[in-house]
């Protein structure tokens, strides 16, 4: 009887040691959850900036700066005065113009009535006719010679660098400065010939560059040109981007970004993709009803689309609502259990932030 009490006990130890084991610890992972979301193919470029409207402000006669009204980076209204260039002489030469005129026109009133009366001859009345057209032409003249001396701003805008001083002698074409109009700006840039089906006016674009790395610009494409480049085989393209801010400055180079074939898709974070060779897959969170609704994690190949920034676009393998294991999945198989690490989710997040 001893025998078989120390035998059975032998036989039962392995089962009584193996229901001793401890079960498998779960592993602790970020998850989130797949969701469908507004996306687009997207095409690269590069572009250079322009201003709306840009001129150099030139002189258009050889004279002496008598007054400069305006400072490098100020902005100025059309038809403002920027450079005088006039004198006494000519200021002289002005008033004696109008008053000639004047002269001209009190002797054309008072012959009209003497020649309906009989009292002149309509000879006299042609002269008083001529002498106010020459006047009138003699003053036209000089203010004509005074406008070529007196320079405008032709728009609202910004002034640049001032290259001349008052009291300088300048001759004509002389750079007095640079007059921008920045309210918007033009994104010029070529795009693959490939692409110009995709290529429309109204198309959104996205526009960024390396001296506001923050910030993303967003415009329109305003025109596209009628040629092709036969070397590059690209075809050039203008965008209108807001400029409110000011920030944005002619000759500024920016990486543009067009967006095609707008629609819906199932999009997932890209950090939760792994490679296999040429496959691609994803652990997914899921309840195991042998282990009594212990998460568990399940891999899924998947197959891909677009990438954008940060996120991938799903054409097969998931579900919209599939929770997808986006860190820690490196060190997950097929079956093991894990625990949804809220900590670590929250962690992660400020480190991405940052």
């Amino acid at each position: 009887m001893t025998k078989r009490i120390f035998l059975l006990s032998l036989f039962l130890l392995p089962f009584s040691a193996f229901a001793q084991m401890p079960q498998p610890q779960a592993t602790p992972v970020i998850i989130e959850t797949a969701t469908i979301q507004n996306i687009a193919d997207r095409i690269e470029a590069l572009g250079t900036l322009r201003a709306t409207e840009t001129v150099d402000i030139t002189a258009t006669v050889t004279d002496t700066v008598t007054d400069i009204n305006f400072e490098g980076g100020q902005r100025v209204e059309k038809d403002a005065v920027l450079v005088e260039m006039t004198s006494g002489e000519e200021q002289a030469m002005l008033d004696e113009a109008q008053s000639n005129l004047l002269e001209a026109k009190k002797q054309l009133d008072r012959a009209r009535p003497l020649v309906e009366q009989g009292a002149a001859s309509q000879s006299i009345l042609d002269q008083r006719r001529r002498d106010t057209n020459i006047a009138k032409a003699r003053l036209e003249a000089v203010q004509s010679q005074l406008k070529d001396r007196i320079i405008l701003a032709p728009f609202d805008g910004i002034v640049g660098i001032r290259y001349i001083s008052k009291g300088a002698l300048i001759t004509l074409g002389t750079l007095i400065t640079t007059l921008n109009d920045d309210s918007e700006m033009k994104l010029d840039f070529m795009v693959p010939s490939v692409f110009l089906p995709s290529l429309k006016e109204g198309l959104e674009i996205e526009a960024t560059t390396k001296a506001y790395p923050d910030q993303v610009f967003k415009g329109v494409i305003d025109n596209i040109d009628n040629k092709i480049d036969p070397v590059t085989r690209a075809i050039a393209v203008r965008a209108v981007i807001p400029n409110d801010n000011k920030l944005l400055k002619q000759g500024l180079l920016m990486q543009v970004d067009l967006f095609k074939n707008a629609r819906q898709a199932l999009v997932i974070p890209e950090e939760a993709i792994l490679a296999d060779g040429n496959k691609k897959f994803v652990f997914v969170a899921a309840q195991s009803k042998e282990a009594g609704n212990q998460l568990i994690a399940q891999k899924r190949e998947i197959e891909i689309g677009t990438r954008q920034r940060g996120s991938v676009e799903i054409l097969q393998g998931l579900n919209e609502g599939d929770q997808i294991i986006t860190h820690g999945a490196d060190k997950l198989r097929a079956g093991m259990p894990i625990t949804k690490d809220e900590n670590a989710s929250y962690l992660n997040h400020i480190e991405d932030n940052n």
